[in-house]
């Protein structure tokens, strides 16, 4: 499979994850996020995922343990710094919880 065949299954997965934590989100959270805020969002949780180390740790019996407060955070200060949002760490953490429920309902987290 070529570079471009590996882009474009990232797309199509980057659009499902999208599409997973539009439904996931509580409904008075639906309108606080449009769909550039959450590729934008996924693509730092990515970001904190490669660069922060947390999954090069061996995982124990219950799998890999992400702080999930640590990633809110991380978002929130990226976004500042990339003049995004501002994002309330409340909202954000629905977001953050759908992306890992995705992750779970494709079996890649325990």
């Amino acid at each position: 499979m070529g570079m471009e065949d590996d882009f474009l299954l990232e797309d199509e997965d980057d659009q499902k994850t999208i599409e997973f934590i539009k439904n996931y989100l509580p409904q008075d959270l639906k309108d606080k996020f449009t769909e550039d805020d959450l590729y934008y969002i996924l693509d730092v949780i990515v970001d904190y995922y490669t660069s922060s180390g947390c999954l090069d740790v061996q995982p124990d019996e219950e799998g890999y343990i992400i702080d999930q407060d640590e990633i809110v955070n991380y978002i929130v200060k990226e976004a500042k710094k990339d003049g995004m949002g501002p994002y309330d760490p409340n909202d954000v953490f629905f977001v953050v919880q759908g992306e890992m429920e995705y992750g779970n309902s494709l079996g890649q987290v325990d």
